[in-house]
């Protein structure tokens, strides 16, 4: 039914040139991804950290609201912080949490889909008051006047959801917060349905319910409403943590095809499927009852945060499904599914 391809990981942070002097690349994965003319684009998420090592502190990387860099010191033996986790330290205090690294968009480019070569410089990076911590997991739609990227704007105010477009992926207009803190893991579909933008969303209730992915309709890809329940976590095993969106709905003749992403109690990320009439996302017609992707193989299981694979983007080529996937936190990695072998994995909800 599928098959890792066999250059995998196509993209590691060691083929990511860092955006400035003081930084070093730690990641780059969880990729976007669009077609544009003969032109295989990734939207990648690249995490940097300091290169400056301290044995006895973490130091947490992040901008002011004008731009500047500045650096948050958190000594490791200090008993008011747990920093155990690899990607962030938490304020036992507050509950509030320092990251290790801070991440911007870059765009690497190729022609067969396999070999990318990696810009030099940020495409996106944070800006403003509401990106202070970094910009994350971009997704991209081509709509009718312009391809759309929305992403994770990550700062003091919690993690909310930003818009962007561009037509030439050189200049990018930026269209502001679409869903505030804490909401990610947002898909917008390729197209209107019955006259409307649609999208799929995951808040992230505090204390109250579960982290399921929930739809939304507009009509105009800045204002959303009409928030209904799609896909919920379940109470064991594989998706007992968490669901959440991944690629942007895929256009077929069977209707609407999602690969998302489910994490279990212990946080091991797999991609699951489901499928929904073309005219009303809300109603899964078919799912996958196990995952259509697991990790397995070592730079699956073993890297920046391990048991990790996580999909921000793929293409229907024909007959294929081509998933881009963050492996680790750390590097892209490819699978190619067949749709009819894809399809006959998934059963009736």
């Amino acid at each position: 039914m599928f098959e890792r391809h066999k250059a995998n990981p196509i993209i590691t942070p060691r083929d990511v040139a860092p955006s400035q002097p003081n930084f070093e690349v730690v990641g780059a994965f969880n990729a976007g991804v669009i077609r544009v003319e003969q032109e295989t684009l990734l939207l990648l998420r690249v995490a940097e950290r300091l290169r400056e090592r301290d044995p006895h502190a973490i130091l947490s990387p992040r901008y002011n609201a004008e731009g500047q860099l500045e650096i948050k010191r958190i000594n490791r033996d200090d008993p008011n912080y747990d920093t155990s986790d690899t990607r962030y330290a938490t304020d036992r205090r507050t509950g509030q949490i320092a990251l290790t690294s801070i991440s911007h968009i870059r765009l690497a480019r190729s022609h067969d889909g396999v070999q990318f070569d990696v810009d030099a410089h940020p495409f996106l990076q944070a800006q403003g008051r509401f990106e202070t911590f970094g910009v994350e997991d971009a997704r991209a739609v081509q709509l009718e006047d312009g391809c759309y990227i929305n992403y994770s704007a990550v700062s003091a105010y919690g993690i909310a959801t930003g818009l962007a477009k561009t037509t030439d992926f050189r200049a990018v207009e930026r269209l502001g917060v679409i869903f505030p803190p804490a909401n990610r893991d947002v898909v917008i579909f390729p197209e209107k349905i019955r006259g409307l933008y649609w999208c799929y969303h995951r808040p992230m209730p505090d204390g109250f319910g579960g982290y399921h992915i929930w739809s939304a309709t507009s009509p105009d890809l800045i204002h959303w409403g009409d928030h209904q329940v799609v896909l919920q976590a379940s109470a064991n095993g594989w998706e007992a943590g968490r669901v959440g969106g991944g690629a942007p709905p895929l256009r077929t003749e069977h209707g609407w095809l999602s690969i998302y992403h489910a994490a279990d109690q212990h946080n091991r990320y797999c991609l699951g499927a489901f499928l929904t009439p073309l005219d009303d996302p809300n109603r899964i017609i078919a799912r996958s009852k196990t995952p259509i992707l697991a990790p397995e193989m070592a730079y699956e299981t073993e890297g920046f945060f391990g048991n990790v694979v996580f999909s921000c983007g793929a293409l229907l080529l024909g007959d294929q499904v081509r998933v881009y996937y963050g492996a680790s936190d750390e590097s892209i990695a490819l699978v190619d599914f067949t749709l009819s072998g894809l399809l006959a994995q998934l059963d009736a909800p």
